[in-house]
Order: C-alpha cells, then structure tokens, then sequence
C-alpha cells in the first residue's frame, strides 16, 4: 500500500483516526521542481488578473479547452453527465469527449453566469479567480464555503466586493467540509449543479483522476406554479435544500430561494450527503451517510445476484476496526448490500478495495510525489491488516490514467456486463464520512457524522428503465463510463 513514507515531507500530518486527505501544501510547483521543470505560476495576490495587463490564458493552465463547445460536450454526455478531469501528462485526454477542465465549466455556452457558489475543502483563491477571470466573469458575485485545510491568509487578502468567503465552522471531532460542489446561477433564471471529487486548487486539476457530475440547465418554475412544481422524481430538489439548510447560513438563503423556484424534473440522480451531528432514524426515509445509501438502493436497485461484490474506491481509508466485522460488515455492507430484493432473500456480497498500491504510485506521472493525495499510511494500517485481503490496484488504461492517481471517490456492484448501481461521491470509506452508529442512551442509537460530504447516486431505474446500466457497447443505451478497468486487479504480494 501507498504509506505515508511516500508523500512529501512537508505534508502535514492526517488525524489521527479517519486519515484525511493530504493538504494544499502541495502545489505543482513542488512537483515540476522534483522533475527539474520550471513552473508558471498562478498570480500572487499582488497580481491578481484585472484590467492593468492583458495575460496569456496559457502561462496560467496547461490545458485549454476550446472556447464555447462545453453544452455540446455535455448534451453528448447524456444521459450520465459523468465527466473525469483531463490529466496534462496525458494527452488523449486533453481532446477526450468524457474529459473536462474546471473552466469549461465557466464556459459561456453553458449560459450566461449571473453568480455562483463553490462550496470545497481546499481553495486556492488566486486559482480560482484566474479561472473566473479567464471565462469573463472576474466581477460576478461568487460565494465561496471553504473548510479549514484553505490558508487563512490567502482567503483574508481578497479585497474584491463581489467575494464573500464563508469558512465552514464543524464542532464534530475530526469533522471535515469535504464537500465539493458548485451552484452557478444564469441571467435567464436558471442554474445548475456541479458534485465532483476535486479541490479548488491546481494540484487536483493537474494529473489527477477527479470525477464531476454536471446537471442539465435547470430552467426557472413558471410565477404560477405550485411549489411541488419541478421536483424530481429523484427529490433531488427536496434534499438539496436539506443538506444546505444543515449550514444554517445566511449567505445561502436567497440561493436556497432561487432553488425552489427552479425547476429540477430533468435530474435522474440522487443526492447522497452526509452532515456532521447525530442522526436518529426517526423518519420513513433517512437523509444522510450510510443509511441514506441504504435506503435509496433498498427502493430503486434491482434484485442483485450474491456474487457480485461491493467494490469500494477511495483516495483514503479510514479506521475500521480490528476485524471486518467491526464496521466494513455490521454498517457498510448492511447498507451498501440493499437491493429491492426481499430482505430475507439476500445474503452479504462480497467486498473489494481499490487503492493504489506502491508500485501504483512509483509508476504515476508525478512518481512517488504522486502519492501525495492518497495519506494512508502504515501506522493506520498497522491496526487492520486484514485489509490486505481485500485490496485492489488501480488501473486505468481504457481511460488514459493508469498513470494519474485517484483522487476521485466511487462505490458500486457489477456483475460481467451489467452495472447495477454507481455512486460518485466526495465521502472517502471512513466513519467520519459515512457515520457509525452508537448506544447513546437505553433506546437510543443515532448515526454519528463527522464530516459534509456530497454525491450523486446513479441508478439505471431512474436514468434508463432498466435493471442495470450496460458496461459494453449496447443498440439501445450507451455504455456506462466507468473510471477503471475491469477486471479489477488484486494486490501481488510485495504491494
């Protein structure tokens, strides 16, 4: 396994229970340096972009996209919307149909931007703002929730009144806000939805694999409308609302309004999130972590065949416990395992674990500096050496990025051909994110959440009629895009 050995030593450490991701001190400068390049650096916050200069849209990123072709590319995508971040070491990526660029998603086809929201861990400010300054949009009004891994500093230096930067305070232990997602407002009234697994930050965009689901253009409700008008038949407009009601700030009423006044009945997905506190399964239908994961797959997943494993993918692991009863079993696969199948019917699948192992990372673009999203280490490992029986490589070929190391989070089961479900998600396989219950009281076991994480579940129910989605070429739909290959490959013993 990639342990902390790996990582640069002036990574900071991971808590000490749920290992978290590695921190922003990494920048490509770091990496370009250890391959002997020179690097063009983002702009200081003394020369941030404004209108003193004209600036080289290519000195500031190493991929471009074409301008104005992004709703095409995302009509093409349809109906999954499933886009990985293109990988600069990796060129068949740069022109990849399924591959974006953060500023596309700025891109003027997709509408006229009238405001937005970024609501991240990391944030690099000066990056971002490049990116906005470069799609035009440098004094639109942008509402940034950033989590305490962001430099303090740099946020505070913003001196623009278009800028409000809101640091997202978790009185949970350990608790992180590890969402990553956007809302961008259009001046026709629309909007859409961004959840994607990527930092704010030039190291996430550079030769990483980071997922993104795009929404379609969300039109505004007619005036008349009844406020169940446009809900999805997914609610993915209901508990939108609840995740960012869970905030309780301010600054995100008037977009919480403009939510409800939008019209969501093109969105297939389904919102899977986790908020920090204890969660009483008090209602028919649970919101948030495992449970909520559970539930969803319980009343859309098709009957799925005992054979067909759990397998889990994350850019860090938690800690389970001594044995795979203690959490993976008792919690995850509880949940994860549900189908529409009688409950008495189904047995516990199987369980497989991808994560990059050494020679993974030795062999990635950035070499062993690649591993430096990826903290588990052996101290964490050390106490749950059964792990090894269930670890996995990454491997990537199919879509150019065996060489780009995952930062992306996804969960899914598959038999030889068929998908049955797919979630693409921020939240890492830890109890931070997903939540573990606990005897607080004599009837009392709430779920316990640490963190904010945020992600969309794709079920073929939903998205196609179907019973599973097709993972090869099919006449009636298109094929599934999954990030990696398949078979999966386990360890070799000297991983």
């Amino acid at each position: 396994q990639a342990s902390s050995d790996t990582k640069p030593a002036h990574a900071a450490p991971t808590e000490s229970k749920d290992a978290i991701e590695s921190p922003f001190a990494e920048g490509k400068d770091g990496l370009q340096a250890a391959k002997g390049e020179s690097a063009n650096p983002l702009p200081e916050p003394n020369m941030r972009p404004d209108d003193s200069s004209p600036l080289d849209i290519n000195e500031f990123f190493p991929v471009v996209a074409p301008r104005g072709q992004m709703a095409e590319k995302l009509a093409a995508a349809e109906p999954y919307n499933f886009f990985l971040t293109t990988i600069t070491d990796s060129k068949p990526t740069h022109s990849e149909p399924l591959s974006v660029t953060f500023l596309e998603l700025l891109d003027s086809s997709l509408g006229q931007l009238e405001s937005s929201v970024q609501m991240n861990f990391m944030v690099d400010i000066d990056w971002l703002l490049a990116n906005y300054y470069f799609a035009g949009y440098k004094n639109v009004p942008l509402l940034i929730l950033y989590g305490t891994e962001t430099p303090e500093p740099m946020i505070e230096s913003i001196k623009k009144p278009n800028i409000t930067a809101v640091k997202v305070d978790i009185k949970t232990t350990f608790g992180l806000h590890h969402t990553k997602m956007g809302l961008y407002g259009y001046r026709d009234g629309s909007m859409r939805i961004v959840i994607s697994t990527a930092n704010l930050y030039e190291d996430d965009w550079h030769n990483r694999t980071q997922g993104l689901w795009i929404s379609p253009r969300l039109p505004a409700v007619p005036e008349d409308a009844d406020t169940a008008f446009g809900e999805s038949v997914t609610d993915f407009r209901s508990n939108l609302l609840a995740y960012l009601d869970a905030y309780k700030l301010p600054q995100l009423q008037p977009w919480m309004a403009r939510i409800r006044r939008t019209d969501f009945s093109d969105v297939k997905v389904c919102l899977v999130a986790s908020v920090p506190g204890d969660h009483m399964n008090t209602r028919m239908e649970p919101l948030w972590g495992h449970a909520r994961l559970g539930y969803l797959l319980k009343k859309y997943a098709a009957p799925i065949d005992d054979s067909c494993p759990l397998v889990a993918q994350s850019s860090s692991i938690g800690i389970f416990g001594p044995s795979p009863e203690s959490w993976i079993q008792r919690e995850i696969m509880a949940n994860f395992g549900k189908s529409s199948a009688p409950a008495g019917t189904r047995r516990m699948p199987g369980f497989c674990m991808i994560y990059p192992s050494y020679s993974n990372v030795r062999q990635s673009h950035d070499s062993l500096l690649g591993g430096g999203c990826l903290p588990y280490g052996r101290d964490s490992h050390s106490q749950q050496e059964w792990l090894n029986a269930y670890l996995h490589q990454w491997c990537s070929r199919s879509r150019n990025r065996n060489q780009a190391m995952p930062h992306i989070k996804t969960y899914c089961r598959w038999s030889d051909h068929d998908l049955y479900w797919f979630l693409l998600t921020s939240a890492n396989l830890s109890k931070s994110a997903w939540g573990r219950y606990y005897n607080k009281g004599r009837f009392e076991k709430p779920l316990c959440i640490n963190s904010y994480e945020a992600g969309v579940l794709f079920l073929p129910k939903l998205l196609l009629g179907e019973d599973f989605f097709p993972m090869e070429a099919d006449e009636k739909h298109p094929r599934f895009p999954m990030p990696y290959d398949i078979p999966i490959v386990p360890y070799a013993p000297d991983d």
